[in-house]
């Protein structure tokens, strides 16, 4: 039985170490993508079995994103396999190249992911009552997935329906990408899915960006999050509980890093602050932060606890490599417990 399935796309990561993408001679590959993040790390670091929904082209680069995936030890049955047609003509494999940054250089990702497989998911192709009616507890999606088409939306909405109705809790993470929206309305238009989208979820991660008008808009100060997190709760007033990162960036290399949470029967409550946090890559760290708070929040923890594990994932994440997590459910509640970074043997 799978407790957690998410919906997105697994892309590959190819990632230049400490150069640059434009100078580079060899790459290390990683698989990523922002649903798919969380359901790695609630298999790897908080062993909850997990599957993911997605779509890959069925030649060499997807059988790789899928060994990736085995990897992760994430349930790979729920794939649809695309016919590949020799040359990517009508579908392919996504690919994300990213530089971490270092110092006054911030982070750079270069996506190649137009005409995607996953791109082309349309309502009525995955069989969504027995995804569910299989016993899942949780299901999670977001505006990355979202965002992909014209008709990733409607799946995510007949997805998230479903869920519903089989009475699995549902997470949704706004997560903004303006390149996704480039030429297809922009802000205004991802603004418009996100809340479509973000009123069928019973938890929301990135609600911060659902502040303000359209996303990224608004530049919310530490002693504003919580009116702007009661501004969303009045948007999405069947929501349970929204969550959110913050995250202040010094440099490419040091991150001041905490978190808030909003729900009816705690009011606000705020996340361990981790000021001055070295990091060696970002990517991924608030895909941690959900499957951190989703593991807290299936546990019974309270919402506090639930963004302790959040939080401290994150951190974690942003120690190592990749986009998903290499941290131990014991390395997260030491770091909880106040940790240090001493030699452990």
């Amino acid at each position: 039985m799978i407790d957690v399935v998410a919906l997105g796309e697994v892309m590959l990561r190819f990632d230049p170490g400490e150069g640059r993408i434009r100078t580079a001679r060899t790459f290390q590959v990683w698989e990523g993508g922002g649903e798919y993040n969380v359901v790695r790390g609630l298999r790897r670091s908080f062993g909850l079995r997990t599957a993911v929904v997605t779509a890959l082209a069925d030649n060499a680069v997807g059988r790789l994103v899928e060994d990736l995936i085995l990897q992760g030890g994430v349930d790979t049955s729920l794939i649809c396999w695309t016919p590949d047609d020799g040359i990517g003509r009508s579908a392919r494999n996504g690919l994300n190249f990213v530089e971490r940054g270092y110092g006054i250089r911030g982070a750079l990702g270069v996506s190649d992911r137009a005409h995607t497989a996953a791109s082309q998911l349309r309502k009525g192709d995955v069989d969504w009552d027995a995804v569910f009616s299989a016993g899942a507890r949780w299901f999670h999606t977001g505006g990355i997935f979202a965002g992909l088409s014209d008709t990733t939306p409607d799946v995510a909405d007949e997805a998230m329906a479903a869920a519903r109705r089989h009475r699995v809790t549902v997470s949704y993470d706004p997560n903004y990408r303006p390149s996704l929206w480039a030429g297809r309305g922009g802000a205004e238009a991802a603004r418009e899915v996100d809340l479509r989208l973000a009123r069928h979820a019973d938890v929301v991660v990135g609600a911060l960006s659902l502040a303000g008008t359209y996303p990224g808009q608004a530049r919310v100060g530490a002693d504003e999050v919580a009116d702007a997190l009661a501004e969303v709760a009045g948007l999405l007033p069947q929501a349970k509980v929204l969550a959110t990162t913050l995250r202040e960036v010094p440099s490419a290399g040091v991150n001041d890093w905490s978190s808030a949470a909003w729900s009816a029967e705690t009011g606000f409550v705020t996340g361990p602050r981790m000021p001055g946090l070295q990091v060696l890559d970002r990517i991924g760290s608030g895909d941690a932060f959900a499957a951190g708070l989703i593991h807290g929040l299936l546990s019974d923890t309270g919402l506090e606890r639930a963004l302790a594990y959040g939080t401290a994932h994150g951190a974690l994440t942003m120690t190592t490599p990749g986009d998903v997590s290499m941290a131990s459910l014991a390395e997260v509640e030491a770091l909880i417990a106040g940790g240090s970074a001493h030699v452990s043997r």
